[in-house]
């Protein structure tokens, strides 16, 4: 009997989407294992009233859950009797359709034909081979093509985010295709075979989509990125073998993918896109346009696609170059120039600072000297921006690996996630901007996992099933802020206090505030999921995020509603060369704290000062009981103020606690070049580094954390 025509468009819509998981999954893998068991299931339930149809997806389907019980990836076998089912049931439903038997099931040998696209290698594949750089004759040129290529590939991820939110956009899609265009004739040029062949592959692939013959679906999304971290893999490749001057000593396979991406092109090929066309308008200048000030590599012909090195590319073709005259004009500089560069800065930054010094000391006498050495300043302090400036790199790299990270655990989790970033613009120094990222992961990780709900959690509690993760950053005076938002389930602190007195984190009858709570999440083992995850839940997360950003001098606050979302807000200072500090006294010695961890400084009354057993000193400030510390006891010095009342107490605060520190005098808020005290005087508790002053002298910049932990 002919299949009603709800139940067909439904068996149809599974099938497809089996379709799509058969051609991403690989042998050895578990990628789309439990989507295509899932599938199985459902396709098994719709053909319950055609017994060979049923019997053959339930026989596979049956073979999936035995590796999923034993945790095991696909094997040769199963993947193959999954790939002949999916081949063999479109023409089986069409038989059923006309009231003729089914054909045979597929046979677990191999039996069951089927014109459907299949990717063979009868022989090992020319892509899977080492990358050879020849550097005695190249270093030069890979090192132009690693920078180059380093750009296309975050080019590349960008747009293809870009394309999963809105898959026809012709930006995105030109862009992409430019880029893989690009990679793959100077690769081509380079003799780089793996990185070659897969960049035309893929160009391959998205010139189908250019010309409406392909839809970029998010599988097919999915199978572009994988290529492109594979050729990231390549390019790091190249990157070491540049720094080392030693040639690639591992494979890095992708005959895989350019198997996959070929299965894809295929099956465009017989099954088109049925939407309309819809003019596709070219942004700049398209790839080939023989246009004034543009050079491109040649396209390689289609036949040099089975990898043979002869059909490369033309070696005599330069590289690709834009020589258009109104594009920015950049050079790429070592970091250890910069590096340099900010220590002259540095050494002149204080050579002026003396200079001003002597000048304030000899008062009015010389008018010439007091002119020269303002305008000596002014300069100064230009060249010390500009330095500073050229270390400053915009953070948007770190938010496309957020989004993308972002979108990969969503799939993973089942969940549907919106992922917005704003400020991405936003600069601050290279080391901060490379150390911010695996605090961002374990952030973006516990939003994505514990933060946002399941799509019937959402539905139930009345909000769009789709969640919200908002990635910022902007300036705040002489620092940068981060904020990672959500608006899911938010934190409930008396779950958190409940389950850190059960951790024994906190006694019993211990008070807390809301924010000294939320501060138990940064402690190491503190988890509050339920069951442990293959992403989050043994507790080893937060404690990281915190102690990475307290190594970049900053600090990280909560704020949490239940039922609306939870806010991490990241403060960390714009450049690590140079600290913004209160420069204090103690007797003959001069100290410099962070200003970022300096809450307020006081003269104390008699009364605000007691001793508590077993606790020590402690000052009441404003209602609070803080531990007080004598910083000349600390480093052993001589000190002018013998009680807390005869001097000053300074605020600091670490870790969410706030503690109080004696000192002389505070002299000044200044900025300071932070100078390295050697092997000598490293990992001094409490002393993070020197710096010289105006006078000349040395003044140790304190660290807190240490400081406190210390005393």
């Amino acid at each position: 009997m002919p299949i009603p025509s709800d139940q067909l468009a439904a068996l149809e819509e599974s099938l497809n989407h089996l379709t799509t998981e058969c051609v991403l999954a690989q042998v050895g893998r578990d990628d789309g294992l439990v989507p295509s068991y899932s599938l199985l299931g459902e396709l098994r339930e719709l053909c319950g009233l055609f017994p060979v149809l049923r019997q053959s997806v339930a026989a596979t389907h049956a073979k999936l859950e035995v590796l999923l019980d034993t945790a095991h990836p696909f094997d040769a076998e199963t993947l193959g009797e999954l790939r002949r089912l999916v081949e063999w049931m479109p023409r089986a439903i069409a038989s059923e359709q006309v009231g003729r038997a089914a054909p045979v099931p597929p046979e677990p040998d191999g039996g069951g034909t089927g014109n459907a696209p299949e990717c063979r290698e009868e022989k090992p594949a020319p892509s899977d081979g080492m990358l050879e750089l020849n550097l005695g004759e190249n270093r030069e040129l890979l090192t132009e093509f690693l920078g180059e290529t380093v750009e296309h590939l975050q080019q590349i991820e960008a747009a293809l985010l870009a394309l999963d939110h809105e898959p026809e956009g012709p930006e995105a899609l030109n862009s992409i295709f430019r880029s893989f265009h690009t990679i793959k004739g100077n690769a081509g040029f380079l003799g780089l075979v793996p990185m070659h062949i897969l960049a035309h592959e893929v160009e391959s692939l998205l010139d189908l989509a250019r010309n409406h013959q392909l839809v970029l679906t998010a599988p097919i999304i999915t199978e572009i990125l994988r290529s492109r971290d594979a050729l990231a893999a390549l390019t790091q490749q190249v990157a070491a073998g540049i720094e080392q001057g030693v040639a690639p000593d591992r494979i890095i396979p992708v005959s895989h993918l350019i198997c996959a991406v070929r299965v894809l092109a295929a099956g465009s090929r017989e099954n088109p896109a049925q939407s309309p066309p819809v003019p596709v308008v070219a942004v700049g200048l398209a790839v080939g346009d023989p246009s004034e000030g543009v050079s491109t590599p040649p396209a390689v012909p289609a036949g040099a696609a089975g990898g043979n090195p002869a059909g490369l590319a033309n070696p005599v073709e330069p590289m690709a170059r834009v020589k258009t005259a109104d594009v920015n004009q950049t050079v790429r500089v070592n970091t250890e120039k910069l590096d340099s560069l900010m220590n002259v800065v540095g050494e002149l930054v204080i050579v002026q600072s003396q200079l001003l010094e002597t000048s304030r000391v000899s008062g009015g006498i010389n008018a010439t000297l007091q002119r020269n050495v303002g305008q000596l300043t002014r300069i100064t302090k230009e060249l010390q921006h500009t330095a500073m400036s050229l270390r400053m790199i915009p953070i948007k790299p770190t938010f496309q690996k957020m989004e993308r990270l972002s979108r990969d655990l969503a799939r993973d989790f089942g969940k549907k996630v919106n992922f917005v970033t704003s400020g991405e613009d936003t600069e601050l120094d290279r080391t901060v901007v490379e150390e911010i990222g695996d605090p961002l992961v374990h952030m973006v990780r516990n939003a994505l996992d514990h933060g946002l709900e399941g799509t019937a959690d959402r539905q139930g509690a009345g909000k769009p099933e789709t969640g919200t993760l908002h990635l910022n950053a902007y300036h705040q005076g002489s620092n940068i802020v981060i904020e990672l938002r959500d608006d899911g389930r938010g934190i409930d602190p008396e779950k958190v206090l409940v389950k850190a007195r059960r951790q024994n984190l906190v006694t019993e009858n211990a008070t807390l505030t809301r924010e000294e709570i939320f501060n138990l999440l940064f402690m190491p083992g503190f988890s509050t999921a339920e069951k442990v995850t293959a992403v989050s839940g043994r507790g080893v997360g937060m404690d990281v995020v915190r102690r990475n950003i307290e190594k970049l001098r900053g600090t990280i606050e909560i704020a949490s509603e239940v039922g609306q979302g939870s806010t991490f807000k990241i403060k960390l200072p714009l450049t690590m060369a140079i600290i913004d500090g209160l420069v204090v006294r103690v007797g003959e010695d001069r100290f410099i704290l962070p200003s970022t961890s300096v809450q307020m400084a006081l003269r104390p009354a008699r009364e605000h000062i007691t001793s508590i057993q077993g606790r020590g000193e402690v000052i009441d400030v404003r209602g609070r009981l803080l531990p007080l510390y004598r910083l000349h006891r600390h480093f052993g010095i001589p000190g002018d103020a013998t009680q807390p009342w005869e001097g000053i107490v300074v605020v600091v605060e670490h870790s969410g606690k706030a503690s109080a520190m004696l000192v002389d005098e505070m002299m000044s808020k200044q900025e300071v070049v932070i100078k390295n005290l050697g092997a000598f005087m490293q990992n001094l508790p409490g002393v993070a580094g020197g710096a010289i002053l105006g006078d000349g002298n040395i003044a140790l910049i304190l660290d807190p954390g240490t400081l406190l932990q210390a005393a």
